[in-house]
C-alpha cells in the first residue's frame, strides 16, 4: 500500500504533511534534511502526532508528553507503546509513504505484557490482551504469563492478584463474548496491582539424592511444618513430593489436609487461595505445579487460625464440636460403607430421598451448632456423596447473601461473603481429589454458617417473583440502593423460564463495567460455579444468582476506569480518532 502525501517543496515549507494508509493516518516529517514518516495517531491515546514537537530526532506529543523516535516510532516512554514508523520515498518530486501488512508478532506483544505488568499499565495490558485475541492465539498464553509473573514477583506468595486472574479465566463462557478480553484485563491488572512495590520470591529447591520419601510421608512431613509454622520446611517438602512426580490428586489431598488441620484459616482465604492454584495449575497443566503450587506455603503456615479466637470458643466450644466431629468421621464412613469416598449399595440412595443436599443446606442454616454438626455426619451415613455434601454447605452459605439484610453495616457484606467463597473453594476440592480429612471442612465451614446466623437478624424477605426483565438490571448498579430489587429481577428471571447463561452474562458484564474489588470476582465466580450445580429453574439456582445480584448491587456504581481504558484500547486498534480537531466557528 502506498500513497503520495504531496511535494517534497510543501513538505520542506511547512516540516509536516499529512495523508492516510487505507484507514489509518500518517504524517511525514521534515527534519535535519532528511524525511520521517511515521502513524499520525499517538499510540497512548491517539492525539494527532503531527501536532507534536519535533527536535533533536524525537517527535513530543503535545497531550500527555510522549516521546518517539522519528527513525523507528520506538516510544522512550513505555506507558505510550511503540508508533509505527514507515519508509518514505521521494521520486520526480513527490513524497510517497509505503507500507507492507505486519505479522502477528507473539514475542513482542507477551513482552508488553509484562511490561505492562511490571509498571502497573493497564492500557498496556489491555492492547496486548486484544492483540492477541485477535490473532487468534490461545487465552492459555496470557493466564500463563500472568502466572509466571505473579508467581515470581510477590515474595508473600500466592494472593489476590493470582485469584481473580484465575477466577476470571474460569469464567470466561459464562460472558458474552465481547467482555471476555475486558474479563482478562482486570484479572491482568489486579495482578499488577497485588505485584507492584513487592519484593519478588525465591523458590527453595526440592530434596536431592537417589531416592525420595513416599509421598504419604511427604504428606506427614508437611501438615506437621505447617502445625509449626516452619515455612522454609514445608516448602522444600512441598517442591520434592512435586519433583517426585506425585499425582496432582495426591497434592491436592496433602495440601487440603493442612488448610483443615485448623479453623477458617486467614478468614478462609488459605482454603480459597489453595483451591485456586490448583484449578490454575488446571489451566497451564501439570508442569505449572512446581511454580505455582509452592507459593501457598508461606501464607498457610503463617495464617490465622481462628480456634483461638474467642467467637470459635465462647458462648459455644465450635472449636471443640469440629475436633469431636473430626474424630467420629472415620467411624461414620466406616459405618456407611464408603469405599474411597464413594457410597455404596443402599446408602447412595437414601440420602436423596431424604431431602438431598437442599434439605441439609436449610438445617445448616437454621439450625444450633450441635444439632448441624449431627445433621452433616447422618447425611455421611445415609449416603451422601462428597460432592452433594460440599454443594450443601455452599448452598447454605449463598443463603446468607441472599438474605442479608441492607439495615447491616455494610463491610459485613465481606462476612458472608467470606463464608460463600470458602464452601465454593471445599466443593471444588472434594470434587477434584476427596479425602477424609478434606470433609473435616464440612463442619467448620457449616459452624462458620452458624456463626454468621446474625447477618440475617432480621433475614432479608426472600424473593417470590415469577417474572423478571434483565434490561431492568443496569438501572440496579447505576443507582445506590437498588439491593433488593436486583435480587427480585434476577431471581423472577429464572424462575420465570428464563436462562441461567443470559443471567450470568448479565451479571458479569455488570461486574466488568465497574472497577471491582477482589470480594466482587470470587462471589462472580462462586456463584456461576455453585448455580451450575443444580437444576436448571430451580429454586437453589434462583437464590444463589439473586444473592450475586444482590452483592453486585450493593456495591455499585463505582469510578468505572478499567473498561473506560479496554474501550480506548478497542478503538485505537480499530484506527477511530478519538481526538476530534474542534469544528471553527461559524
Amino acid at each position: 500500500m502506498r500513497v503520495d502525501v504531496g511535494s517534497l517543496d510543501d513538505l520542506k515549507e511547512k516540516g509536516c504533511l499529512t495523508g492516510k494508509l487505507g484507514s489509518h493516518p500518517v504524517c511525514v516529517f521534515w527534519h535535519e534534511e532528511h524525511a520521517f514518516a511515521i502513524d499520525d495517531r499517538c499510540p497512548h491515546l491517539g492525539f494527532p502526532l503531527h501536532r507534536g514537537t519535533v527536535e533533536n530526532g524525537i517527535i513530543t506529543c503535545h497531550w500527555h508528553h510522549a516521546r518517539f523516535d522519528l527513525c523507528t516510532g520506538g516510544t522512550l516512554d513505555p506507558f505510550a507503546d511503540d508508533a509505527r514508523a514507515y519508509p518514505v520515498d521521494i521520486a520526480g518530486g513527490r513524497v510517497v509513504v509505503s507500507a507492507e501488512v505486519q505479522p502477528f508478532d507473539k514475542d513482542r506483544t507477551l513482552r508488553r505484557l509484562e511490561e505492562g505488568l511490571e509498571d502497573g499499565l493497564s492500557l498496556v495490558i489491555a492492547k496486548a490482551v486484544l492483540a492477541h485475541g485477535e490473532a487468534g492465539e490461545p487465552v492459555a498464553d496470557l493466564v500463563s504469563a500472568g502466572a509466571c509473573f505473579g508467581s515470581r514477583f510477590r515474595e508473600q506468595g500466592f494472593g489476590p492478584g493470582l485469584t481473580v486472574l484465575c477466577a476470571m479465566a474460569n469464567v470466561l463462557d459464562c460472558l458474552e463474548e465481547a467482555d471476555r478480553p475486558l474479563a482478562l484485563v482486570h484479572g491482568l491488572s489486579f495482578l499488577s496491582g497485588d505485584t507492584r512495590g513487592r519484593p519478588p520470591r525465591f523458590a527453595l529447591a526440592p530434596l536431592s539424592g537417589p531416592s525420595t520419601p513416599p509421598v504419604e510421608r511427604l504428606g506427614s512431613w508437611y501438615r506437621r511444618f505447617i502445625e509449626s509454622r516452619s515455612g522454609d520446611a514445608a516448602e522444600r517438602v512441598l517442591a520434592s513430593a512435586i519433583s517426585s512426580g506425585a499425582p496432582l490428586a495426591a497434592l491436592s489431598r496433602m495440601m487440603g489436609a493442612a488448610a483443615t488441620d485448623h479453623l477458617f484459616l486467614d478468614e478462609g482465604h488459605i482454603l480459597d487461595f489453595t483451591n485456586k492454584a490448583f484449578e490454575l495449575v488446571g489451566h497451564l497443566g501439570p508442569a505449572s505445579a512446581a511454580l505455582i503450587l509452592p507459593t501457598l506455603v508461606h501464607e498457610t503456615a503463617g495464617a490465622t487460625r481462628h480456634e483461638e479466637e474467642g467467637a470459635w470458643r465462647h458462648p459455644y466450644d465450635l472449636a471443640g464440636l469440629c475436633d469431636a466431629a473430626a474424630s467420629e468421621l472415620p467411624g461414620v464412613l466406616d459405618r456407611a460403607g464408603w469405599d474411597g469416598l464413594a457410597p455404596r449399595g443402599a446408602a447412595a440412595e437414601s440420602f436423596e430421598k431424604g431431602g438431598g443436599p437442599s434439605d441439609l443446606a436449610w438445617r445448616i442454616v437454621e439450625g444450633e451448632p450441635q444439632p448441624i454438626v449431627e445433621a452433616i455426619l447422618d447425611a455421611i451415613g445415609k449416603g451422601a456423596s462428597a460432592e452433594q455434601l460440599g454443594r450443601a454447605v455452599a448452598l447454605a452459605a449463598a443463603l446468607r447473601i441472599t438474605r442479608f439484610h441492607v439495615q447491616n453495616d455494610h463491610g459485613d457484606w465481606n462476612v458472608v461473603h467470606h463464608g460463600f467463597t470458602t464452601a465454593n473453594a471445599l466443593h471444588q476440592m472434594l470434587v477434584r481429589a476427596p479425602s477424609a480429612l478434606l470433609l473435616r471442612g464440612l463442619v467448620q465451614l457449616a459452624l462458620k454458617v452458624y456463626l454468621d446466623r446474625f447477618l440475617n437478624v432480621p433475614a432479608a424477605r426472600l424473593p417470590e417473583d415469577v417474572a423478571g426483565d434483565l434490561g431492568d438490571l443496569p438501572a440496579c448498579w447505576d443507582v445506590e440502593g437498588m439491593v433488593d430489587e436486583a435480587g427480585r429481577i434476577a431471581y423472577g428471571f429464572l424462575r420465570g423460564g428464563g436462562k441461567r447463561e443470559e443471567l450470568l452474562a448479565q451479571l458479569g458484564g455488570g461486574l466488568l463495567a465497574e472497577d471491582a474489588g477482589f470480594h466482587w470476582f470470587q462471589t462472580y465466580e462462586a456463584a456461576a460455579r455453585q448455580a451450575a450445580g443444580w437444576p436448571r429453574g430451580s429454586e437453589e439456582e434462583a437464590l444463589i444468582l439473586a444473592g450475586t445480584a444482590r452483592f453486585l448491587a450493593a456495591h455499585t456504581p463505582t469510578r468505572r476506569e478499567l473498561s473506560q481504558t479496554v474501550r480506548i484500547a478497542t478503538r485505537l486498534r480499530r484506527g477511530e480518532a478519538l481526538y476530534e480537531e474542534a469544528e471553527p466557528p461559524a
